[in-house]
Order: structure tokens, then sequence, then C-alpha cells
């Protein structure tokens, strides 16, 4: 089935639509759900969906069960919860503590669930599942509490929703033999595990079905989607049947032995550097103090700090090796994947470049790894480029160097593997929005965020254009996602005057490129390929 038209095809009726499904109507009766620890009272909107939000899918993660892997939530007695309101995000990196403010906590393991209002009938066949892992580098959750009811809404109700918090920062990703010892390392993504585990035990009250599960992530959140593919080595426990990646994000993920300075500088901040039981004494401290050392700071011998300072270790168990060695050794759950990324991925994070050594110099501060060597093939494939707006002259250089090396070329070197057993679509999102390409960002990082999920659901959304000029791209990529969240093929339920979207191989690399009133199947330019190459050469060492 084509779609022939969308809800989301002209601006005026996505403000209707904004302004109509987020206000509830006290003449719908409040649905509620009961779990085996709690009663959900959720909230029925206008537009025929259901929300739950704010539900506990862990035990607060606090005192002896900080750096541990999420415990099961508490029983709660006290009756029916109204989940109408988001729970509190996770501690960003960097955020003052505020004891009055209710946007951060480290008590913060919450997820919510948009769900159609006649799923929670017993007659109604349970839905494929949208679960959506947020970005924010591992050192926030930048993309929280993004709304699902303009996605159920335009697949015609035929979906379920899930969006979630975790741990970042020095509270999800702190490294050291001494957490390992008595803790557990990548916290942050054990709490993505959790909710995964919470959707397939409870989902179906939602009327969701635990047994067609998508996962969806962006940035980090992409990056977490190749960590959850290549868990335990790759054991499939069958939590999911497909698989997003907007923007994957691979940083470096050094093994702990290469981070027990970041430990180090922690406990000293937290005032636990002399004390005879470190984690005891960290776990004891209040939540001012350990919000206060939880700031970025150079790698060592390095002087000026990298973008994305905790990051995702080694732990021997749920991440058994570097990505790239993992999907080199086939050590993954294959499954159908779409994946893809932006023109201008770097713009968002690269240093104003003056000259190429200020290339190199700003590269090195993100991966201490790279060789004298490397830094003549980089100034090779990344000469002087045309100039962005606002920047000095090697800044573009910078930032597609590091944009491919983070993100581009990651995506590519995935889909090649992947297409070699299991269906995948490569995409490139060239639409441009004009207040962007102004100050010289050009397509930036997760530019197509927006159009996914429909501007008027996206707190805070980095440009207006997609509800005025960039309007019509909004029907084509939110069918395409919703398509392959129905099918496992973003082709079936696509929008109608959208092009078929060719599969991808690693012989022939065809992808779907996005430009507004142009959208269109192309191949991987030869270049890319050629840098792609370089990076995915080097990428294991990198990681290191």
């Amino acid at each position: 089935m084509r779609k022939s038209q969308s809800r989301f095809w002209l601006s005026p009726l996505i403000l209707l639509l904004s302004t109509t499904v987020l206000n509830s109507n006290a003449q719908i009766a409040s649905p509620e759900v009961n779990l085996d620890y709690a009663t959900y009272v959720g909230t029925a909107l206008d537009a025929g969906v259901t929300q739950f939000l704010g539900m506990r899918f862990a035990a607060p993660p606090l005192g002896n069960l900080r750096w541990r892997a999420p415990a099961d939530p508490l029983v709660e007695t006290g009756g029916p919860i109204q989940a109408s309101k988001h729970g509190p995000i996770c501690y960003n990196l960097g955020v003052a503590f505020d004891p009055n403010a209710t946007t951060f906590s480290d008590d913060c393991l919450f997820i919510d669930v948009y769900t159609p209002s006649h799923a929670h009938s017993k007659r109604s066949k349970p839905l494929p599942v949208w679960f959506f892992i947020q970005g924010g580098g591992y050192v926030s959750n930048s993309n929280a509490n993004y709304n699902g009811t303009g996605v159920i809404v335009e697949s015609g109700l035929n979906v379920v929703v899930v969006n979630f918090n975790y741990r970042v920062g020095a509270f999800g990703f702190l490294a050291s033999e001494r957490v390992a010892k008595d803790g557990q390392l990548n916290a942050g993504l054990l709490d993505q595990r959790k909710a995964l585990f919470w959707v397939r035990k409870h989902i179906s009250k939602f009327g969701g079905d635990p047994n067609h599960v998508v996962i969806h992530g962006v940035s980090a959140g992409g990056g977490s989607v190749t960590h959850h593919m290549t868990a335990f080595g790759g054991r499939d426990e069958g939590l999911f049947v497909g698989a997003i990646g907007e923007s994957v994000f691979w940083p470096r993920e050094a093994p702990v032995s290469q981070l027990e300075f970041q430990f180090d500088l922690f406990a000293a901040a937290a005032g636990c550097s002399d004390a005879t039981d470190q984690m005891a004494c960290l776990r004891a401290q209040n939540t001012s103090t350990l919000v206060a050392a939880n700031i970025a700071h150079p790698f060592p011998g390095r002087t000026t700090v990298p973008n994305f300072y905790y990051t995702p270790t080694i732990d021997g168990d749920f991440i058994r090796d570097n990505l790239y060695n993992l999907f080199r050794q086939n050590k993954f759950t294959p499954v159908p994947l779409m994946i893809g990324d932006d023109d201008d991925e770097g713009t968002a994070f690269a240093a104003n470049a003056q000259t190429p050594e200020d290339v190199i110099s700003f590269l090195t501060d993100n991966y201490p790894q790279l060789t004298a060597d490397d830094a003549t093939t980089i100034n090779q494939l990344y000469p002087l480029l045309p100039p962005l707006p606002n920047h000095a002259p090697f800044f573009p250089s910078a930032a597609a160097a590091y944009g491919e090396s983070t993100f581009t070329c990651p995506s590519n070197f995935i889909a090649g593997l992947i297409g070699a057993r299991k269906n995948v679509w490569n995409y490139r999102f060239s639409v441009v929005q004009p207040d962007r390409a102004a100050s010289g960002l050009g397509v930036d990082h997760t530019s197509e965020l927006p159009a996914v999920f429909g501007p008027p659901f996206i707190p805070g959304g980095n440009s207006t254009t997609f509800a005025t000029t960039n309007a019509p791209i909004v029907p084509v990529l939110m069918n395409y996602w919703i398509s392959f969240v129905r099918s496992l093929n973003p082709n079936t339920h696509k929008f109608s005057s959208a092009p078929e979207w060719a599969e991808f191989d690693s012989k022939n690399q065809r992808r779907i490129k996005f430009v507004l009133n142009d959208t269109h199947v192309e191949s991987i330019p030869a270049d890319e390929d050629t840098r792609c190459a370089f990076w995915n050469d080097i990428g294991a060492r990198l990681e290191q």
C-alpha cells in the first residue's frame, strides 16, 4: 500500500495537528496499564493516541546502585500513578546542580510509551514497536521527550513508539578497574538493554508486539544500536528484529587501562582520592558533589578537551572488542538495517582551523592514536576546501575529516558488511536549511530529525524550516521510517511520490539522497569511497 497523501504535507496542517493532538480530551476515559510493579494511568489525546509518560523501567540508580547495572523497578504500593508528565532526564556532562530544578536528576531511568488508543483492545492485533535511543555523545540526553504522536497518526495508528532516558557522562560511562571490580562498566548501555527487556516483558500491555521491535538510534543512539547488535559478541537475545542508525557515532572507545585517568580526576573532584574504598566513597557522596565533578578534561598529553570525553569502553562482556573488529569478525546480530548520515556531519564539532597543522591538532585531540603518516594522508585527502561563512580557512577541512571519520565512514562500513547477509538501505540527507547554511554549518549532524518525528513533536527542534520551506520533505522521510518499522522495508508503505529506495550492497553502493523536491538514488562517489577506505582501515587503531 502506498500513501497518496500526508497529514504533514502542508504547514497549516502541521500547526493544526500540533495544537490538537497534544491536548487531552476530558471526555475520553484515561486508560490504566497494570504492570507487575505499578499501575500507570495514561492520557488519551484527541488524535486517537494515548501517552504514558514518566514510567519507571528500573529502580532509582542512587546510593549503592550507582555504577551498577540497573535493577528492577521497586513495587509501588500507593495506588495508580498518573503517567502524565515526563520524568527528569539524566545529568548531562557539565550541567550545574540546582536543588530546585526538575529537568535533571540522577534518579532518571524513566520511559515513555505512545500508543494508538484502540491498541488496548484485546481484539487488536499487536503493533510494531519503534524503540528510540536518543543521542548526546554519551555525555547528555540530547533527544529527551521526543513525542511519538506525529508518527503514530501518520502511520494510520499502526505503530507504538517508545522513548526513554539512560545514564550518561560520569554517571553512565565512568571507566576504571575499580568500577569493574565493584560495579559494572558501561552502565548507560546496560540501562538501554534494561529498557529493551522492559519492552519485551511489558509492551504487549500497551498494544505493542514484543516480537517486532525495531531499534532506532541517532548519533550516540546510533552508535548504541551498533553496540546492541554486537552485544556479548553478537549474541541474539531476540530483543529486536530491525535497526535504524542515523548519523551513527563511532568515537574513540578506549580500553579501561587507558581511562584510569578519568576515574582519578573524577574521584579527586568528588573528594574521594584518599578514600580506602573509593567506590564506597563515591556512592556515599551527595548528588551536588558528583554533578560538580562531572566535567571533561583533555586526554593525557593533550591540552584541548575532546568533543566527547566519556564513551563506552571494552569491558570483556557486553563490549568484547572495538566495533570495527566485532563487525569484521561477524560478531553481530544480523537484522535488516536502515542507516545513513548528513552532508556536513562534522561542522557542529570541528575546531576553527587556520592551517593544515590545526586540522591535525584538532583530530589528534579526539583521536590520540593518529600517527605522523596518518597526518600526511589526512592533509592530502582534505586539502583547502571552499570556505564556509563565519569560519577560518581550514575549518571545512577539519569538519569534513571529523565528520567522515566519526560518522559517515562507519555507516558506510556497516552497510557494506551487513548488506552481505541482510537487507540494507543507506541514505544521505542533503536538505539545506537556510539559517544553518548561513551560519556555516551546512546540512549538519542529525539535521533530518525534525522531519522524522514531525517538527511539532521535537522539543527545541533545530529549525522551523520543516514546517515551512522544507515541509515537502517531511512526509517523504517520515513514511520511509514508518514503513521500515512496520515491515522492515522502507518501500512498503512509502509516500506515494517518493522514489523506490534501492538496497545497498558492497558491490553496488547505492543510497537514497534526500534533496528538497529532488530525492533520488545515487551511488556513493568514488572520492568519498577512497577517503572512507582510509578511515576504515585505521579505525580499529583509532578506537584504542
